[in-house]
């Protein structure tokens, strides 16, 4: 006997395929904000290129010190540039990410990212060089108001103790990124002592030369790098002791300063930021015969 089976039973309908999802609307306030980003970074990094004013910023105000100052770079590249990329990468998750978690996440991430850092940024304004930057202050708002924005709409999908673990991921991530900003900027990643910097420097020292600076001026911290670690044998007087506002410190009132920094040296007054081999010219320095013989 022949063994009956039974036949597969067709569907008279048309066959369902998986269900693709389709791409989400854009994010419109998202992508508005970023937007405001984008023409706060864009117009900063101009200015710092350019080296042309911006409204709020007049000479010696706190956002020009700020502009001018080591923070406002990183890798030799403006930090309103960076941020710019930032607000681009937004924009653009903000408006093609396919409907997926994955978009709010990274939205989430980057804002996280970029709210860490630019509170650091702030956080060194105020306590290193006693500024505050009006545009930098709108550029935090903005990226603020994204993370909060994004942190608010936290979707249904993302519940419960997974989320808790990537959120936390995501904190590290950004804690990190900021503490490696933060090495970037000390002294720890500055070169060997260069032992002929050091030379001069004691030499500046023993012939009675004075350099006079303030430690919020942009320029007076570009001197110090070009000396490295032999920064600390220059000889050098605080004008500013007492902070940005605060009094001038009476030698440079006696010695007459008004502008920084600025070098005496065998009685010449010198109002420039000045390279060791120019300080070496003055000074009688013998730098390109230093350590022959």
């Amino acid at each position: 006997m022949s063994r009956s089976g039974r036949k597969p039973r067709t569907s008279s309908g048309p066959v369902r395929q998986p269900a693709r999802g389709r791409p989400l609307e854009p994010d419109l306030p998202v992508l508005a904000l970023s937007g405001v980003g984008l023409l706060i970074t864009a117009w900063l990094t101009l200015a710092t290129w350019t080296g042309g004013g911006l409204a709020f910023c007049a000479e010696g105000s706190g956002c020009d010190i700020i502009q001018q100052s080591r923070w406002s770079v990183v890798l030799g590249l403006p930090v309103a540039l960076w941020g710019f990329a930032v607000y681009a990468l937004i924009a653009l998750l903000a408006w093609r990410m396919p409907p997926r978690l994955k978009r709010w996440q990274r939205l989430w991430f980057f804002s996280l990212l970029g709210v860490a850092i630019s509170l650091y940024l702030t956080a060194v304004g105020i306590l290193a060089l006693g500024a505050v930057c009006a545009w930098c202050l709108a550029s935090l708002a903005t990226i603020t108001a994204i993370f909060t924005l994004v942190a608010l709409r936290r979707p249904d999908t993302a519940p419960g103790m997974a989320w808790k673990h990537w959120a936390m991921n995501s904190g590290a991530v950004a804690l990190a990124a900021v503490l490696a900003l933060h090495v970037y900027y000390s002294d720890l990643l500055l070169p060997r002592e260069d032992p002929r910097l050091t030379a001069l420097a004691l030499h500046l020292e023993e012939i009675d030369a004075r350099y006079y600076g303030a430690w919020w001026c942009p320029s007076c911290a570009q001197q110090r790098r070009l000396f490295g670690r032999s920064a600390d044998y220059l000889p050098y007087v605080e004008c500013s002791p007492d902070g940005r506002t605060g009094p001038v410190a009476m030698a440079c009132v006696a010695a007459g300063i008004d502008g920084y920094p600025t070098w005496i040296i065998g009685g010449q007054r010198i109002q420039s930021l000045l390279t060791p081999e120019e300080l070496a010219r003055y000074s009688g320095f013998d730098w390109q015969g230093w350590g022959e013989g």
